[in-house]
């Protein structure tokens, strides 16, 4: 049993099963992990999904990590909940992505998926409700297990129940997109908790005004946690030795060139096409930075089991080529796109970096608008979309752009390459500062600490 729980579809380890029956296990990290650490092992538990062989394997043995619970979900129920509903419905919906004249379309087949993820949450609402302590606080994280504060609710009314939503929250009008029975099902089970956390206001302002066109918040509190940086780890990981092995590759492949620096998922949201787009109208609006900018794109795939982030991420590639064929010169590649996960050659362009763009259309925070700043060796000018999260506390010291505007986004491109070293430097330093106010200890602490005022 234990008194601090934390939930969420994946888990803060993962196992993956060797060839000869071993089980390796391999540690994750992120404002979760360290959040849960200030916390006594022995009184808290983090339930997740088993995502793949490995993890099944390790609940079928009965091996897994002390403080973590993984549920074995049928695969086709969490297929049809993660791709089907979680990331096919609620992602679109909250990041305002629907191709309009086409989705969404909620016939019987979706139905179907509904049930899957409804199941999904109930199994573990069950799994909470089994090992949770009299009065636990049980902090659910996420847009895929939504409906769990309700439904934990009903089967454990003495527990103090949280909620946070990493991504943004879809305005009144998309959200009555949903078929109503399933809206109305959607924030009951947002509603059942004693406190829901948002990234910034504007997000939490969104969920208040569609629960208001259904019936209000009742006893809910709806509070903005702006999760930053632990700028001190994240340094320490950008100056490992294989970091300063793959920047010095880096310097030899840009020279002397000012650097552009974008990392990020190829997630529809993040907008990766209109930043190449800019980049490329940079350079023939201002042909004076021709063959004295390099672009450094690293872009994660992401999704790639669903058809529209393959054709997305293939439409990167095949841009960033465009470019190159266009502008480059035997001696300069004007950009340099890496579309894998390697997050290694990630720190190494944040430290190279001259100027920060993330012109994301819709986004719960952005954790690289945050982090560029902190690890970039010379200071660096942020690019930022209004639409990120994180333009709420970085707005001041960047430069804003509409993310559908790519001429405008192609003048910031060149007013933060104009601007001085020193200026540059000091706005860098204002940025640093707000992207480590409230690292990801704290941040999940403040949440904890205010769950245990409810009641």
């Amino acid at each position: 049993m234990a008194t601090v729980l934390v939930a969420s579809n994946r888990g803060p380890v993962s196992y993956v099963l060797g060839a000869d029956g071993s089980l390796d296990a391999r540690r994750g990290g992120g404002g979760l992990v360290s959040g849960l650490s200030a916390v006594s092992a022995q009184e808290s538990l983090w339930v997740c999904a088993a995502l793949g062989e490995g993890d099944r394997e390790a609940v079928r043995r009965g091996t897994g990590e002390p403080g973590v619970r993984m549920l074995e979900i049928p695969p086709d129920v969490y297929g049809d909940a993660y791709n089907g509903i979680a990331n096919s419905v609620l992602w679109f919906l909250h990041h305002h992505l629907y191709d309009i004249p086409r989705e969404p379309v909620f016939d019987a087949a979706f139905r179907r998926r509904w049930d899957s993820y409804r199941a999904y949450n109930q199994a573990f609402a069950d799994a909470l409700a089994a090992e949770a302590d009299e009065g636990a606080a049980v902090l659910v994280q996420d847009y895929h297990l939504a409906l769990v504060p309700g439904q934990l609710r009903a089967l454990r009314p003495d527990l103090r129940i949280s909620h946070f939503t990493h991504t943004p929250w879809a305005s009144p009008a998309y959200l009555r997109m949903l078929p109503d029975d399933i809206r109305e099902e959607l924030l009951r089970g947002m509603l059942g908790a004693d406190r829901l956390g948002f990234h910034t206001r504007i997000w939490a302002s969104a969920f208040e005004a569609c629960a208001d066109e259904s019936g209000g918040l009742g006893s809910t509190r709806v509070a903005a946690y702006p999760l930053g940086v632990d700028g001190e780890e994240l340094r320490a990981l950008a100056h490992r030795p294989e970091v300063d092995e793959r920047l010095a590759r880096l310097r030899e492949e840009v020279g002397d060139r000012r650097t552009i620096v974008r990392v990020d998922r190829t997630e529809l949201s993040k907008n990766i096409l209109r930043g190449l787009l800019a980049y490329r109208e940079l350079l023939t609006t201002h042909p004076e930075w021709r063959d004295r900018v390099v672009h450094l794109a690293s872009a994660y795939p992401s999704r790639q089991d669903l058809e529209s982030y393959r054709s997305y991420t293939a439409a990167v590639r095949e841009l960033a080529d465009e470019i190159n064929a266009e502008f480059g010169t035997p001696d300069w590649q004007p950009v340099l796109v890496s579309v894998k996960d390697d997050f290694t050659r990630s720190l190494a362009a944040y430290r190279l970096a001259d100027v920060a763009l993330v012109n994301p259309v819709r986004d719960g925070m952005n954790l690289v608008a945050k982090e560029i700043p902190v690890v970039s060796e010379s200071g660096c000018a942020l690019v930022l979309s209004r639409e990120a999260g994180a333009h709420e506390e970085l707005h001041a010291d960047a430069l804003t752009v509409n993310p559908f505007d790519v001429s405008q986004t192609a003048e910031a491109l060149h007013t933060a390459l104009s601007m001085s070293p020193a200026e540059r430097a000091d706005q860098a330093k204002r940025l640093a500062a707000a992207a480590t106010a409230l690292p990801p200890q704290r941040w999940f602490l403040d949440q904890l600490d205010a769950l245990g005022t409810e009641g």
